[in-house]
């Protein structure tokens, strides 16, 4: 049986970073005996981490297949990561620390670099993970998926305090039930008038969150407008042809997919959406139950998919007929639905993914 080649005998050094918000800390090691050749910290900003580069090409004699292991190499060591990529090093994502082996001996930031450094020695070559560098899409994608989660959840907040705010005060407007778009545009149109000071105040306030509500809806409906060119023009574009998705979910699908390989298989897809099918059996019944772990955003996704398809789709609504046929409660059915477009999303990307590979080699 043929050896596979690790680290150490297929780079010369190794270099260990340990990263944070304003300095990351270096460690060279010789792999050839594990010697620790130098540590230095440097600041995060681009000449700080040229000054890095330009640091461990002095240290390591300029040798280009230096192997760069960095902590979180798609977070705080992001743009290390792409300008380290982009000088031609190879780069993988540090392996993880084992606090059981560390135990007793201490911890700085020098000496979790040399960690870092030390524990990819041993490591076969194809067994690194290697970090997805200029996604371009991709990172597109993740930032307007994160910001589009942080403007609905103030818009929620704001709707709610708004509702509260005209329950509580006689302000002239019907707000038995939760207020609608039309009535907040209403309240976004009010002006002062001269009344009661803490009504005043009530009136001011209100028209304040109406202002915001409508403001946040248009920011909104141009980051709903930038996801669908994105996604377009992704690899998740053929999902947009599937019944129960648009932009928003088709986004939140490949962002959590992300790219060929971070994910194993559809199992393990399914298990990071949470609807991997958990046995709860027992005695003569047979069942499973939903899984509450996983990525819940992405199981969000699914859920909106599974239940516009169990309205509109004349294929899944004959399978619910089915299931409820069979005893399955709504819950379990749309379980089982999840399973299948989670089962069909995989193969979706997976091929489109070859495709585009096929296109780059071509």
């Amino acid at each position: 049986m043929t050896a596979q080649p690790i680290v150490a005998h297929c780079h010369p050094f190794v270099v260990g970073v340990d990263t944070h918000a304003r300095n990351h800390v270096y460690a060279i090691i010789d792999s050839s005996n594990g010697a620790l050749l130098d540590t230095q910290s440097f600041p995060v900003t681009s000449a700080g981490i040229n000054r890095a580069i330009n640091w461990v090409a002095r240290r390591t004699q300029g040798a280009a297949d230096a192997l760069w292991a960095i902590e979180g190499a798609a977070t705080y060591g992001a743009i290390l990561a792409g300008t380290v990529d982009a000088h031609g090093f190879p780069v993988t994502e540090a392996p993880r620390m084992s606090k059981k082996q560390n135990r007793g001996v201490g911890k700085t930031d020098s000496l979790d670099a040399h960690r870092m450094a030390m524990a990819s020695l041993p490591l076969p070559v194809d067994k690194l993970r290697l970090p997805r560098l200029h996604e371009g899409i991709r990172q597109g994608l993740r930032i307007l998926v994160t910001a589009r989660s942080s403007m609905a959840k103030d818009r929620t907040r704001s709707v709610n305090a708004l509702n509260a705010l005209v329950r509580s005060n006689v302000l002239g407007i019907d707000a038995r039930k939760n207020l609608t778009g039309s009535q907040i545009a209403e309240i976004s149109r009010w002006r002062e008038r001269e009344e009661e000071l803490s009504l005043r105040i009530a009136r001011s306030e209100a028209v304040r969150l109406a202002k915001h509500i409508l403001d946040l809806d248009q920011q909104l409906s141009a980051n709903e407008q930038q996801l669908d060119e994105l996604v377009k023009a992704s690899e998740a574009a053929p999902l947009l042809n599937e019944i129960g998705f648009r932009a928003i979910t088709a986004a939140k699908c490949f962002v959590a997919w992300s790219h060929e390989g971070r994910v194993r298989d559809e199992s393990a897809f399914a298990c990071l959406a949470g609807v991997n099918p958990i046995p709860a059996s027992s005695g003569n019944t047979t069942r499973h139950r939903l899984n509450r772990g996983g990525d819940r955003s992405l199981n969000a996704a699914l859920h909106i998919a599974a239940v516009t398809r169990m309205a509109h789709d004349e294929e899944t609504r004959a399978y619910v007929e089915k299931r409820q046929a069979e005893g399955k409660t709504d819950r379990e059915i749309r379980r089982c639905i999840k399973r299948y477009l989670v089962r069909r999303i995989f193969k979706i990307f997976s091929a489109s993914a070859m495709v585009e590979e096929v296109q780059v080699a071509a």
